[in-house]
């Protein structure tokens, strides 16, 4: 009996408490066949240009300080973002799908 107020005020929050909420992961979304094609390994900034079009912005370039930083160069297009070391793709990156997707963080400008 000196538990029960304690249970009812539990149950009680509980029921007050909304349903359980899932988050989409870019992860899963990333694991599924890609709907839009992106650049490959290895490619060059011109040929990358020449396949998707101009990018919709250029961000500024990141490293090369010392020979062991490589300048990291990243273009930004509608669905994904590529990043170059030097002139060639290392890595894309796709955006978020929606608000409730959980994903990469916009990049530093």
């Amino acid at each position: 009996m000196k538990h029960r107020p304690n249970t009812l005020i539990l149950l009680a929050l509980l029921a007050v408490c909304g349903g359980a909420q899932a988050d989409t992961l870019l992860v899963d979304r990333a694991n599924q066949k890609a709907a839009v094609a992106t650049p490959a390994r290895g490619l060059t900034m011109t040929e990358v240009e020449a396949r998707f079009g101009a990018p919709r912005e250029k961000l500024d370039p990141r490293g090369g300080q010392k020979r062991q930083w490589p300048t990291i160069n990243r273009w930004v297009y509608p669905e994904f973002i590529v990043y170059f070391e030097k002139n060639k793709v290392i890595d894309v990156v796709a955006h978020k799908a929606g608000p409730n997707e959980v994903g990469p963080k916009p990049p530093i400008r």
